[in-house]
């Protein structure tokens, strides 16, 4: 379940309070999924007031991943909001992402990190 390019449902609110259940994408390599406890995860919004910032991905209904990535409503995929995350907070999964769209994930990931 926890493998890389997932969409899952976390509990945020177990590592802060004022969070809450949502959406996210686990960005960590499936090596470290195997044998760590915790896993690296990017939150996901349907608040869309920052589409086009290259550290955002849109997964909307004109998105080829759409039917498989599990969200309910237009989403933007916000690689500058990471977490580390315990694996026990994961509520359930969504769905998931190709390889060609993490391929995406992993530009808007290193202009959020400042990777060139």
């Amino acid at each position: 379940m926890i493998r890389r390019g997932r969409i899952v449902i976390v509990d945020f609110a177990a590592t802060d309070p004022s969070a809450r259940v949502r959406p996210a994408l686990i960005i960590q390599n499936d090596r470290d999924n195997g044998r760590l406890n915790k896993t690296i995860v990017v939150q996901i919004t349907s608040v869309l007031k920052r589409i086009n910032e290259p550290t955002n991905l849109l997964v909307d209904q004109r998105h080829p991943d759409w039917s498989v990535s599990g969200l309910r409503l237009p989403s933007l995929i916000t690689c500058s909001n990471v977490a580390s995350i315990r694996q026990i907070h994961v509520v359930h999964l969504l769905g998931a992402l190709t390889p060609a769209t993490m391929t995406q994930i992993d530009q808007c990931l290193k202009d959020a990190l400042g990777i060139l």
